[in-house]
């Protein structure tokens, strides 16, 4: 994998909640970790910029089905599930990027609420290679986003899993993703 001065890396939501066992799991969600810190060692090797993105909600979110939200309690502030997956080999001065905070709005992109976009544009960022949960989620509004504000994206198809609510919701976020623009790297070695 070819990574130049205007490469960063994308982690999307790697929370214990969204690991099986967690309060919303995605089904073998854990599998994709080693995928993804095998696709980090380029990225640390050359120094370029890891952003860690992760739902960070206050008790009582609307996205929570206690206020009618579709989802159960999960990523609550400062509670073990919120935490990124212990086994996830977060680089050094990896930048957390935290969204879904506020109680009243949620938010699935990492650029959502989030200044993320003028981090990116400060370092001269053009390129994002992304990966994480869940495919048909955060991932899927995440690449999008990244896509309408003008990066170029390459998607680890092997490093992220869909949720699937509904049967075929990750083949149809993949192929929106891959319709808008984005690059769907397949493999598990970079």
């Amino acid at each position: 994998m070819d990574v130049s001065a205007h490469d960063a890396f994308i982690l999307v939501d790697m929370q214990v909640d969204f690991c099986p066992g967690g309060a919303l799991p995605v089904r073998d969600g854990d599998r994709v970790i080693p995928v993804l810190n095998r696709w980090l060692k380029p990225f640390t090797d050359a120094r370029r910029p890891v952003f860690a993105s992760r739902d960070w909600h206050p008790p009582h979110h609307v996205s929570f089905r206690e206020r009618g939200g579709p989802w159960p309690p999960h990523c609550v502030q400062h509670t073990p599930g919120a935490a990124f997956h212990p086994d996830l080999a977060i680089p050094e001065g990896t930048v957390i990027i935290s969204k879904g905070s506020d109680p009243e709005r949620d938010a699935y992109s990492a650029f959502d609420g989030t200044d993320l976009t003028r981090r990116l544009l400060a370092l001269d960022i053009r390129r994002l290679t992304v990966g994480g949960l869940a495919q048909d989620y955060c991932v899927h509004a995440t690449v999008l986003e990244a896509l309408a504000e003008g990066f170029a994206v390459r998607l680890l198809q092997e490093g992220t899993r869909p949720v699937e609510v509904q049967p075929g919701d990750g083949e149809r976020a993949l192929a929106e993703m891959r319709e808008a623009g984005a690059e769907i790297v397949t493999g598990e070695q970079p």
